[in-house]
């Protein structure tokens, strides 16, 4: 990947900002002042350009790059597991490969979701997923986003996320939409 193109858009950060380095994964502080290109803002994160090397930024720290946080999640109180469920799955759709602007519903990657609701009404969310490449770098990162980015849900007291490579990944899984963005199609 070559970093950023005409149409990223350039920054300076407002404060000191925690990062993850693409594709390694190693988490780092990029200081305040720090300037560089937004190659990707998708699903609440934006994934930057920074002295030849590319970082996740979290949503959370959206205000960093002079962005808007994204909103919190709303459920109606008398939510139904078909409620919870239809929003796990919008959920999942905001989770991005930093390298790749395709969430990873549409890659494929998640094999299954099931719901279980415990006694006092809160809900317990597994997902079994994958990656495209057993030796991801960005692993650890996407199953943490996918687990936080559930537990944010209304009722959803816990998320436990299973990274499987049984089956393993391959193009095939991909939705029509997403092999059409990659050119696959």
């Amino acid at each position: 990947m070559s970093g950023f193109s005409l149409s990223s858009e350039p920054f300076t950060l407002e404060r000191d900002c925690q990062a993850v380095m693409v594709p390694q994964g190693e988490t780092v502080t990029l200081p305040a002042g720090q300037v560089g290109y937004i190659t990707q803002a998708l699903g609440g994160s934006f994934t930057v350009y920074v002295e030849g090397n590319l970082f996740r930024i979290a949503g959370n720290d959206a205000d960093a790059l002079g962005k808007e946080p994204p909103k919190p999640i709303e459920l109606s109180d008398d939510a139904s597991d078909e409620d919870v469920e239809k929003l796990v799955w919008q959920q999942l759709r905001t989770c991005f490969d930093p390298e790749i602007p395709i969430n990873v519903v549409e890659l494929g990657l998640v094999y299954d979701v099931s719901l279980e609701t415990g006694d006092e009404g809160g809900r317990k969310v597994y997902v079994k997923m994958t990656l495209t490449a057993p030796g991801c770098g960005m692993g650890d990162i996407l199953v943490d986003d996918v687990r936080t980015k559930l537990e944010i849900i209304p009722t959803v007291m816990e998320a436990d996320v299973d990274l499987v490579f049984d089956p393993p990944w391959n193009h095939s899984m991909m939705s029509d939409a997403a092999k059409l963005e990659t050119g696959m199609l």
